[in-house]
């Protein structure tokens, strides 16, 4: 079963040995820098999960608040561990951490940003409902925004 753990002093060190594969390197931060974001972005209330298989950790989450216009979950970073990928565990965790932020219902919707060239990580939020919302940022126009919209 998957499930979404927080990170604690005794977890810290296990998620910080994941990674993903060599070729995702270019679209994914590393577990550390995960982590530091999780530090960095205090002022933004942000969420950092480990995404656990029973408890054999296989990825990491970092969702934080973004509350300028539009207001949203902002999804920084998702990933699963090279080494467990292919088997739906980041399905069912996106999904789990769609519900997390559904219950909460701070905001309407959760908003990430995807290098148009990540096709796998593209095909993956597409299957959890993201939908491409249209919007190219003019500094990043290499890259996709999209948007999962609660109802």
């Amino acid at each position: 079963m998957v499930k979404l753990v927080d990170i604690t002093v005794d977890n810290f060190m296990e998620a910080r040995r994941l990674k993903v594969k060599d070729h995702q390197r270019a679209f994914v931060d590393s577990a550390s820098g995960i982590l530091s974001r999780g530090y960095a972005y205090k002022d933004h209330r942000p969420q950092v999960f480990m995404i656990q298989k029973d408890q054999t950790p296989v990825g990491l989450c970092f969702v934080k608040d973004l509350d300028e216009e539009p207001a949203c979950y902002d999804l920084q970073e998702f990933m699963i561990d090279g080494n467990h990928q292919g088997r739906g565990y980041g399905l069912q965790a996106l999904k789990l951490v769609i519900d997390h932020l559904g219950l909460e219902k701070k905001y309407d919707r959760i908003d990430l940003c995807v290098s148009r060239q990540a096709q796998d990580a593209i095909g993956l939020y597409e299957k959890a409902g993201f939908k491409d919302n249209g919007y190219v940022d003019p500094d990043m126009p290499d890259f996709m925004n999209m948007t999962y919209t609660f109802e």
